[in-house]
């Protein structure tokens, strides 16, 4: 799974959790964390994220689909997920 989010210059990012980051804490709590405070994000396959980067300025994101939620406004997990 990836998290996409519209950035404000309205470029796409994409961020991809590790398997030490699943360990610990689910990937809403890392979607929430690191996607800038704010900005919607979606939660997708990662077969949905095209391999190729050639016209990676040139991606949408899907906005019409409900987002899964929405950048907090700390970057850090929330109390109890990293012991």
């Amino acid at each position: 799974m990836k998290i996409i989010f519209k950035n404000e210059d309205n470029s796409i990012g994409i961020i991809t959790p590790t398997d030490e980051a699943l360990s610990f804490a689910t990937i809403e709590q890392i979607a929430s964390k690191d996607t800038p405070s704010g900005l919607p994000y979606w939660i997708v396959d990662t077969e949905v994220v095209p391999s190729d980067r050639t016209f990676r300025n040139a991606w949408e994101a899907d906005e019409s689909v409900e987002p899964d939620g929405y950048g907090a406004e700390s970057n850090e997990f929330p109390e109890g997920v990293v012991k």
